[in-house]
């Protein structure tokens, strides 16, 4: 595999957050929770998959054994207690209108107070986005201040696994330093409460560029990184200050291609050297080239110190192009440094370890032995897991030297002894969630539809799915899930695989196997798919990850066949009707109309029109057990209900706003189904509950459990009333009980 799985999911997931809320009018005020009814107490967990994003940094606390901070490009932040071994998530309480600060750019700590911690929010630098922010905290994350900027940050963007772009300064814990992307440096003087540009910095800020990749201290002696530079001498990509005023850049640093963009630094206290390791690009992509120098920092001497040159070749003959990634230092012992390499697809990542000062190096990966038994899926369908990828966020623990721990575009891996590794990754869970199925019978309760991971069938929803991802095809991501009410034992997926793009099961989800074949689109656009109630039709639509829409189409023999359907609505999602398995329907979102189809999804013919338009985030969903409810979330244009199969409309008039709506099991002498949705009945969005029709509605989440974006994918669990699944983009899938 030549791109990461990740690749795609972090700018879908970006683009379907932007795309939810950038047209959004002011629907989104910072009201409190008192404003909404009266609600249940609610108990909401993560249900456990371990991991699956892109763990971007890892921040071992210098002064506190067992404390450390990681932060990730859409998942937020989190921190570690090494006596229960687990990830605490600390950004939860951001809400719908915070969905950009999911994404984090940096973490902060102050070695002379160990309680205090600072985040750098944003996730994308783009006009759709919002600007920035910095939270500060006197608890170790437990409470949070809060400081907008006025610039953007991108967490999710290039770049996102250099080093941290912000610094409280070694000689005042009052003085902090951040790191732009486009707007050079800034620095506050009252602990990140205000920011002002420090006009002393040499490097001019760059709209399209790179900016500050990394800040890191030396001594007393503060150092920036700087990734917009052409890789010549003249054009210097490390700079220093000793005085905190004065800003200049480093004499002698090394140039050309392999030196051009400054990813990480550490620094050895014991023999004052500063360890940089460089690439060709930012990455985590499109690296070919790099190099680890190292600069003694009281002579100013460089010393190259690489330990395999990119640009050799691999015994298959493939290019061995890669650049150089993570940088750590082992605190308790002089000249031993661990340094990463990042896109090596041919020889795959590994990390190096020198205990020499970088005079010799010993490849990690060579006598890596990996248990990954709590977290299945990282085998990616093959007998055993690889090293990783994206390898950016490598950190050694300060008290422990064979506590080595390194991120990758999907877990956090540990070690305590240097060889015998295994995900270290409790608590903290990043999956960008896309679609969900409570099945009403069988062992699961519950199977996903993922991001970069495919499709899971999850037994338990406290321990990552024992047959990791859905194989025979394995997924990257998932684009369609769907399973035939009448026989829900049929299920059927679609979505971005390597030998495939859609696959069936007859047994509820647990083994899969492909369709025997595919439409030639289905390779290049995997979109949605639906079953109709009894299983024996299939309807699957075409969407190219960049928009463009194909055509529908439909098979009558379990995907051995396929015919185009010209009349769907291209690109559009197809909704089968729960009780009647000739009946299909699909919303027009660009023409605002409801189509239906009465022969088993053959033709289709315009129902409602004047509906919402313009918005492909607009979801059709049918009520279980029932022919013709159908109901239409359309975002804050609102919601609509139809009784007659799509003949007409009407709108509900309890909330104002409806973004994505599921159903659940009826509340105990209730003659509807419990209705779930994302939606505002007052000035919030949040999390509600309906027992009688939709007539009123209760939020179900708090103020401390909000996610950012959940525009996605909502429904409850048929056999247990109150129960509620919830998708969000990059915090996983959330589960919530009444207590």
């Amino acid at each position: 595999m030549h791109t990461s799985p990740l690749s795609r999911r972090t700018v879908l997931a970006g683009t379907a957050a932007a795309a939810a809320l950038t047209a959004t009018p002011a629907l989104q005020g910072r009201t409190s929770a008192a404003e909404q009814p009266p609600s249940p107490t609610y108990r909401w967990r993560t249900a456990v998959i371990g991991g699956t994003g892109f763990v971007t940094g890892v921040l071992f606390h210098p002064t506190v054994r067992g404390l450390a901070y990681a932060r990730t490009d859409i998942g937020g932040a989190y921190r570690w207690d090494d006596r229960t071994a687990r990830w605490t998530p600390l950004t939860d309480h951001l809400g719908w209108d915070d969905w950009n600060l999911l994404g984090v750019e940096a973490v902060a700590v102050d070695p002379a107070h160990p309680a205090r911690v600072y985040l750098a929010l944003g996730a994308y630098s783009q006009s759709w986005a919002g600007n920035g922010a910095i939270l500060r905290s006197e608890d170790r994350g437990a409470t949070w201040a809060r400081t907008d900027l006025t610039v953007k940050l991108g967490a999710n963007e290039d770049g996102r696994g250099t080093g941290e772009r912000l610094l409280v300064d070694p000689r005042d814990s009052d003085t902090l330093w951040l790191g732009t992307r486009h707007d050079g440096l800034l620095k506050s003087t009252d602990r990140g409460a205000t920011w002002k540009a420090a006009d002393t910095f040499p490097a001019a800020p760059n709209p399209t560029g790179q900016g500050v990749t990394l800040l890191v201290v030396a001594g007393r002696t503060l150092y920036a990184g700087w990734g917009d530079s052409d890789g010549t001498t003249a054009s210097a990509n490390l700079f220093r200050t000793a005085d905190g005023t004065t800003w200049e850049p480093v004499p002698g640093q090394p140039a050309g291609t392999a030196a051009k963009v400054p990813v990480r630094a550490a620094y050895d206290r014991h023999t004052r050297e500063l360890y940089v390791t460089y690439a060709n690009a930012p990455g985590p992509n499109g690296q070919s080239d790099g190099s680890v120098h190292k600069l003694a920092t009281a002579t100013g001497k460089w010393t190259e110190v690489t330990p395999v040159k990119p640009g050799g070749t691999t015994q298959d003959g493939s290019a061995d192009t890669f650049g150089y990634g993570g940088a750590a230092v082992d605190a308790r012992r002089p000249g031993t440094v661990v340094v990463s390499t990042n896109n090596r697809w041919a020889a795959v990542d590994t990390l190096y370890r020198t205990t020499d000062g970088g005079r010799t190096w010993t490849s990690l990966k060579d006598s890596a032995v990996f248990d990954v038994s709590e977290t299945p899926f990282l085998k990616w369908g093959e007998a055993a897991p690889k090293f990783g990828w994206w390898i950016q966020a490598v950190a050694v623990d300060p008290y422990d030297s064979e506590h080595l721990v390194y991120g990758t575009g999907a877990t956090l891996y540990g070690t305590r002894d240097l060889r015998r590794w295994a995900p270290q990754i409790r608590g903290l869970e990043e999956t960008a969630v896309r679609q969900l199925i409570s099945p009403p019978t069988g062992e699961a309760h519950l199977i996903s539809g993922l991001g970069d991971i495919g499709v899971m069938y999850h037994e338990r929803l406290t321990a990552s799915p024992s047959r990791g991802m859905a194989t025979n095809p394995v997924f990257g991501s998932a684009t369609g899930l769907a399973q035939a009410a009448l026989r829900p034992s049929y299920v059927v997926r679609a979505g971005w695989g390597d030998h495939g793009n859609g696959a069936f099961s007859r047994d509820g989800g647990r083994t899969w196997a492909p369709f025997a074949a595919q439409p030639a689109i289905a390779k290049d656009a995997p979109g949605p798919i639906a079953a109709n109630a009894d299983g024996s039709v299939l309807l699957w639509s075409f969407v190219h990850w960049d928009g463009t829409k194909h055509p529908a189409h439909r098979s009558s023999d379990n995907g051995a066949t396929w015919t185009e359907v010209p009349s769907f609505p291209k690109g559009a999602t197809p909704v089968a009707d729960p009780a009647d398995p000739a009946v299909f329907y699909v919303y027009d979102t660009d023409a605002g109309t409801l189509l239906a189809s009465t022969d088993g999804g053959r033709t289709f013919t315009a129902r409602a029109t004047g509906l919402p338009s313009g918005d492909t985030q607009f979801k059709v969903v049918a009520a279980p057990g029932r022919s013709g409810d159908l109901w239409l979330s359309a975002k804050w244009n609102g919601l609509y209900r139809s009784t007659d199969g799509g003949a007409g409309f009407s709108k509900i008039d309890s909330c104002w706003a409806s973004y994505t709506l599921g159903f659940g099991k009826a509340a105990d002498g209730a003659d509807y189904p419990a209705i779930y949705q994302v939606g505002s009945t007052g000035t919030i969005t949040a999390v509600h509950r309906s027992d009688d029709g939709a007539k009123t509605w209760v939020r179900i989440n708090d103020d401390a459990h909000q996610w950012g974006w959940t525009g996605e994918v909502i429904t409850g669990d048929p056999r247990i009333h109150g129960r509620v699944y919830l998708a969000t983009n990059g915090r996983g899938i959330q589960y919530g009980e009444p207590v």
